[in-house]
């Protein structure tokens, strides 16, 4: 059983035992690997006929793709979140998403129908 909450230094992480502010395990957040190509696509399943344009194979580490996912939904007007790994933005926005991150130096496809 690890230690979650100590009364001297608050938080702690349970991977490395250490306060927080202090972890190490955070700091050395694995960047996915692919193939190097972002692939933009459409969804509507399970979603009630509501559209979604999804974003697969950005390779960056969590924190840096909550930031670009912040900067891509402010570019089209709309909401969003991040799940797994995947930039989830609400609507039907390929074209514009596809000339944003062009424009930023990604290799980018068209996925799906």
């Amino acid at each position: 059983m690890a230690l979650v909450y100590s009364t001297e230094s608050g938080r702690t992480c349970p991977d490395c035992q250490q306060p927080r502010s202090q972890c190490q395990c955070t700091s050395q957040e694995a960047i996915p690997e692919g193939d190097g190509i972002v692939r933009i696509s459409r969804e509507t399943k399970g979603r009630k006929g509501k559209g979604v344009t999804l974003i697969r194979g950005i390779p960056l580490s969590e924190k840096d793709l909550k930031a670009l996912a912040k900067k891509l939904k402010a570019k089209c007007g709309t909401g969003g979140t991040v799940k797994d790994g995947v930039i989830e933005i609400q609507g039907d926005q390929r074209d514009l998403l596809v000339a944003e991150l062009s424009q930023q130096g990604y290799t980018v496809k068209k996925a799906g129908g």
